[in-house]
């Protein structure tokens, strides 16, 4: 049996959720035998490292592209004349940039739409007189003339908010080339078998949030709902998961509201499944969600969620089904819904179990499946 060599380009490996549904990915590739791959990766930064001490790595050690020379990257070019991918499957921009270097038409080229690709815009007015815009118009034309006219380049698009952006944005010809394949992940190690329960007398409502500290991410107002449940008399904690640069302004924000017996902070953690099975409530605030893998494996957990409308999450929170998807910025609001949740036992845990039943749905051997049919594809109408 022949096999189909993959390579994955992506710029690092933190902890953002591209990373782990690539890391998921991987460890699901393990099990085809009839798919060979490499991770190559641009920048040494990897915050997974005790999920990816047996796979394939290679350290790409990219320097920055510039428009002013001719630009090289020695250890991609040795990782394509040794490793022969017949796929380059790209994730984030910078990994996309650089898979326009040495493009080959004998191999198939896949973008992954983790979010909406801000240098793929189409210029505007504003575009020549904002220095940041033109550098990305620039990037843009870059990426057309020496790559997407020249090889054939597929964009998986994680949610339709995605899909429609990419339908959007890319050149004409290569609008029939995007397909939606929404992230999977390792539901094994988020599902958990017990049913979940209110808090019992004397427990506190354990409220989650899992994040970078970022401005789209929006914590901030994660401290409005607390305010808001102190304000009704609700007995909760809430744990913030994650970090980033704005985490210390978040931080003075809630002693600023005297809310430390409320709201408690842990930083980057490597079992986030046990924390969320011990969770009672997802809360998620975001201005901005391209897919929002973390819903999934709160799901899987049993919890509940209840999101601000970030876009992306669109397709994932079913309204009274298995949480709250809220358009309005209001953290009363969000209070409300959380007490309308925890007053109603019934309602929790019908909300609950068909979390657990909707997370499944995307189990990463249902999309690594539905992944590897579409590469099949793409490599045999290459051969035609």
């Amino acid at each position: 049996m022949k096999k189909i060599r993959i390579l994955h380009l992506i710029t690092d490996l933190g902890k953002g959720g591209a990373e782990r549904f690539l890391l998921d990915l991987c460890k699901e590739l393990e099990n085809y035998a009839n798919i060979d791959f490499r991770v190559g990766v641009l920048y040494d930064n990897n915050r997974n490292q005790i999920f990816t001490s047996n796979l394939p790595i290679v350290q790409l050690n990219y320097t920055s592209h510039s428009f002013r020379r001719v630009n090289d990257c020695i250890e991609y070019k040795k990782l394509l004349n040794e490793f022969k991918p017949h796929i380059i499957h790209s994730h984030r921009f910078l990994a996309e940039f650089l898979s326009s270097y040495y493009v080959n038409p004998n191999i198939c080229y896949v973008c992954h739409g983790h979010d909406n690709m801000i240098q793929l815009n189409r210029p505007s007015l504003n575009t020549f007189m904002n220095k940041r815009l033109l550098l990305n118009y620039l990037e843009r034309l870059h990426l057309i003339f020496n790559k997407y006219n020249r090889v054939p380049t597929y964009f998986i698009a994680n949610s339709r908010h995605t899909e429609n952006y990419y339908r959007k944005v890319l050149p004409r010809h290569m609008i029939s080339n995007v397909k939606l394949i929404e992230y999977g992940f390792d539901s094994k190690k988020f599902y958990d078998s017990k049913q979940k329960s209110l808090p019992k007398t004397n427990e506190r409502l354990k409220i989650i949030n899992v994040g970078s500290f970022q401005k789209k991410k929006n914590q901030k107002f994660i401290v409005e709902i607390g305010k808001a449940l102190r304000d009704r008399a609700i007995d909760f904690e809430i744990h913030l998961l994650g970090d980033g640069e704005l985490r210390q302004d978040v931080e003075k924000q809630v002693h600023k509201n005297d809310l430390t017996q409320y709201i408690y902070f842990h930083g980057v953690v490597d079992n986030v499944e046990d924390w969320l099975k011990k969770s009672h409530l997802y809360l998620h605030t975001a201005w901005y969600e391209p897919f929002g893998l973390v819903f999934l494996e709160a799901m899987a957990a049993g919890l509940p969620c209840i999101a601000y409308n970030g876009q992306g999450n669109r397709d994932l929170i079913k309204n009274g089904k298995n949480g709250y998807f809220l358009e309005e910025h209001s953290a009363s609001l969000f209070a409300e819904k959380i007490i309308e949740l925890i007053s109603n036992e019934q309602l929790y845990l019908e909300i609950s179990n068909y979390c657990k039943s909707f997370a499944l749905n995307y189990d990463i051997e249902i999309k690594t499946k539905e992944l590897i049919d579409f590469y099949n594809q793409i490599v045999s109408e290459l051969k035609e």
